[in-house]
C-alpha cells in the first residue's frame, strides 16, 4: 500500500509540474493522427477505386496498359508499406535525402512525420476500400448500368456511399492505431506524447510515474475517439423508428379518413 500511495504522490507531483508539456504532446499526437488518417483515407480511396476499375476486352490498348501499370504500382506500394514497420519507414524517409545527396540537409521532423503516417495509413486503407467495394452486391452495379449510368456515376452514386458506411469501423481502427503508433515518430525527433514523456523522464528520472500518466492519456484519447466514431455510425444509420403513412388520392377526394400505420421498429 505504501508503494501505491507513493505512486499516486509521484504522479500528482509530476502532473502538477509538467501537465502543460504532457498536454502539448497529446495535442501533437491527436493532430498527427487525425490529419494522417484523413489523408490516408483519401489515398486509400483513390488506390482502392483504381484496383476495381474493370478492364474489358474492347478497351483501348493504351487504357489497358495504363491500368495494368498503375495497379502494379499500387500493389508494390501497398505491400511495401504494409510489410515494413512504421519506425523504419520514418527512418528511411527522414534520412533518405541526406544519404542520396551527400549533404547535411534533412527534412523537418513535422512534415516527415505527417508524410510517413499518411502514406502508411493509405496502404492499409487501399485494401480496406477495395474489399468494401467488392462487398457490395453485383446486382446493384448491373442495375445502375441497366438504367444507363456510367461506371463513374455508379461508383459515386451507388457503390461508394455504401462502401464508406461499411468501412467506418476500419477507419476508426486506423485512427486509434495511429494515435498509438505515432509514438514511434520520436525516432525522427517529432515531439508527440511519447517523446514528451522521454524528455520529462530525462530530467527527473521518474520513469514509471510518467509512464502511468502517458498510458492514461493514450487510453483517454482512444476511448473518446471510439465514442465519437460510434456516434458517427449511428448518425449514418439514420433513425431506428419511422412512421409509415399511406395516402390514397381517392380518400382525399371523397373525404375519407387516411389510414396511418402504427410506428414500428425496424430491425437492422
Amino acid at each position: 500500500m505504501n508503494k501505491i500511495s507513493q505512486l499516486f504522490d509521484d504522479v500528482a507531483k509530476l502532473w502538477s509540474t509538467s501537465s502543460g508539456q504532457y498536454l502539448a504532446g497529446a495535442w501533437s499526437t491527436v493532430k498527427l493522427a487525425f490529419v494522417a488518417t484523413a489523408v490516408g483515407c483519401i489515398i486509400g480511396l483513390f488506390c482502392g477505386i483504381l484496383q476495381t476499375i474493370p478492364i474489358n476486352k474492347n478497351d483501348h490498348p493504351v487504357k489497358k496498359a495504363l491500368l495494368y501499370v498503375l495497379r502494379a504500382v499500387v500493389r508494390v506500394y501497398v505491400e511495401v508499406f504494409r510489410g515494413t514497420p512504421m519506425i523504419l519507414q520514418a527512418v528511411f524517409v527522414f534520412f533518405a535525402l541526406p544519404y542520396f545527396t551527400n549533404s547535411a540537409v534533412v527534412l523537418d521532423p513535422v512534415p516527415a512525420a505527417y508524410l510517413v503516417v499518411s502514406i502508411n495509413t493509405g496502404a492499409y486503407m487501399a485494401e480496406t476500400v477495395r474489399g468494401g467495394i467488392f462487398s457490395i452486391d453485383n446486382g446493384q452495379t448491373e442495375g445502375a448500368k441497366a438504367i444507363g449510368m456510367t461506371h463513374f456515376q455508379t461508383m459515386t452514386s451507388v457503390i461508394l456511399p455504401q462502401t464508406i458506411r461499411n468501412i467506418i469501423p476500419q477507419i476508426g481502427n486506423n485512427l486509434i492505431i495511429n494515435i498509438k503508433d505515432t509514438s514511434v515518430m520520436f525516432i525522427i525527433s517529432y515531439t508527440e506524447l511519447f517523446a514528451t514523456h522521454k524528455g520529462i523522464v530525462g530530467s527527473n528520472y521518474k520513469y514509471f510515474p510518467s509512464a502511468v500518466i502517458v498510458m492514461a492519456m493514450y487510453l483517454v484519447m482512444t476511448v473518446v475517439c471510439s465514442i465519437l466514431l460510434r456516434f458517427w455510425e449511428r448518425k449514418m444509420d439514420g433513425p431506428e423508428n419511422f412512421d409509415v403513412k399511406t395516402t390514397d388520392s381517392l380518400a382525399h377526394t371523397s373525404g375519407m379518413t387516411t389510414y396511418v400505420k402504427p410506428k414500428r421498429k425496424v430491425k437492422r
